[in-house]
């Protein structure tokens, strides 16, 4: 009786308040009830039809005089209070059916809905990319970004389809900043370059994402990414994928010539570790193609930085003739002393070796040719048997014993208990005092 009571007056509250208009407090009722699909409807039904009237707050009317401004927060308390309840659920079905106009009205909630660890269990990554409006860009970003930095997704497509939705809205928004026309009004309108994607919800650069994630991942398609920017101008993240496919003259023709960044070139070849990496560098400085000028300034630079580790010979062979001599003079002078200076330490460091070499033969050798004296009160250190004219061995630490002692002991271990093997024994005899 007491619960059809109950069922009989949240009835008449629902119709009261329904036929009032005050749905706000309707959908409050429902959530706290645990009714979320009604709540959420009713949520949706005052985010979308806000201006007709159908939501009652006086606080909110008498606080807000302009009308469009009263229409934006209002659906913004909406699409607030809806996903707070789509946070904790995790009917899939629900979440995705009102994914769409709560992104509509503010895309930081729809991800936040998305994202939420609040749930039990996790929505369907396949069947969240799928709902996700295609226009929505950068809600699928920054939720592909959740999945592989936060969930360590290490799913291939989902890393691939990131990286190419990043240099999609790279090459776009790199177009946008570098039209004729975006650059007029940006001019008449006094907008800076950041502002052209104003409403994105990320608060760094897309191309700063897409580099660092093109460094930072191994499991994304580079030729994928690569076949999509192959006619942009992303130089950098051209250099990033060619590195990553292994194709370093391709590298360093966009460091030293696209980007002009000397220092950066010679980073690369100091990490690929080869001498030839510095010679094609050079040959790329001194013969540039397509009808650039030769940078002699930065070849001298890579001369004076890294000249050291290369043969003056063939780096001669290398300079141009039209090259002026009073550029690299120094610096190859520098790079003829230092190599005979590596000849010399080289020379002197054979030597040293070769010295201590002989050093140690002889130390050896004195150690196998001296004589053990035994008489006839000599005793095996072993077994303590007299020694007389049987057949017996010493270790290093010049204890004796009887042969058959030292076929029970081994060559390596003396009655002391040490092993020469682990515990090396060094006389001073033997070191080399050179």
């Amino acid at each position: 009786m007491t619960v059809q009571l109950a069922w009989a007056v949240q009835e008449e509250l629902e119709t009261l308040l329904d036929g009032s208009g005050h749905l706000r407090t309707l959908a409050f009722l429902y959530a706290s009830k645990g009714m979320s699909s009604k709540a959420l409807a009713i949520w949706r039904i005052l985010a979308r039809n806000y201006s007709s009237g159908l939501w009652k707050d006086p606080a909110a009317e008498n606080g807000l005089d302009d009308g469009n401004a009263y229409i934006s927060s209002g659906r913004e308390i909406a699409a607030t209070e809806a996903s707070k309840i789509l946070e904790d659920s995790s009917d899939q079905d629900m979440v995705l059916q009102h994914l769409g106009w709560i992104a509509d009205v503010n895309q930081v909630l729809a991800v936040r809905v998305l994202t939420s660890e609040k749930r039990t269990k996790q929505l369907s990554p396949d069947e969240v990319i799928k709902a996700i409006d295609p226009k929505k860009v950068d809600i699928l970003q920054r939720y592909l970004q959740w999945l592989i930095e936060d969930q360590d997704s290490d799913d291939t497509r989902f890393h691939t389809l990131y990286a190419v939705s990043l240099a999609k809205t790279a090459i776009e928004t790199f177009e946008k900043e570098h039209s004729s026309k975006s650059l007029d009004s940006r001019r008449l309108q006094g907008v800076n370059d950041t502002d052209i994607r104003r409403d994105s919800i990320f608060l760094s650069p897309v191309r700063e994402r897409l580099q660092i994630f093109l460094q930072s991942s191994d499991l994304y398609d580079p030729e994928e990414v690569l076949d999509l920017i192959e006619g942009s101008e992303l130089w950098l993240e051209k250099a990033i994928l060619y590195r990553k496919l292994g194709q370093e003259t391709l590298v360093l023709q966009i460091l030293a010539l696209k980007l002009e960044d000397s220092e950066a070139a010679e980073q690369y070849c100091a990490e690929i570790g080869r001498p030839d990496a510095y010679m094609q560098l050079l040959d790329i400085y001194l013969d540039p193609q397509d009808g650039k000028e030769p940078m002699f300034k930065a070849a001298v630079r890579l001369l004076h930085n890294h000249g050291e580790s290369l043969d003056p010979l063939q780096v001669l062979n290398t300079l141009s003739p039209d090259m002026p001599l009073q550029l690299a003079s120094e610096t190859i002078l520098r790079m003829f002393r230092a190599r005979l200076h590596h000849h010399r330490q080289g020379q002197i460091g054979h030597n040293l070796s070769r010295a201590v070499d002989i050093d140690a033969r002889l130390a050896r050798l004195e150690e196998r040719s001296r004589h053990v004296q035994i008489n006839d009160e000599s005793l095996c250190d072993s077994c303590h048997a007299r020694l007389g004219t049987k057949l017996f061995a010493m270790y290093p630490d010049d204890t004796v014993v009887c042969y058959k002692c030292f076929r029970r002991q081994g060559e390596s271990t003396s009655v002391t208990g040490r092993n020469f093997k682990e515990d090396v024994l060094v006389k001073p005899g033997w070191l080399v005092s050179r």
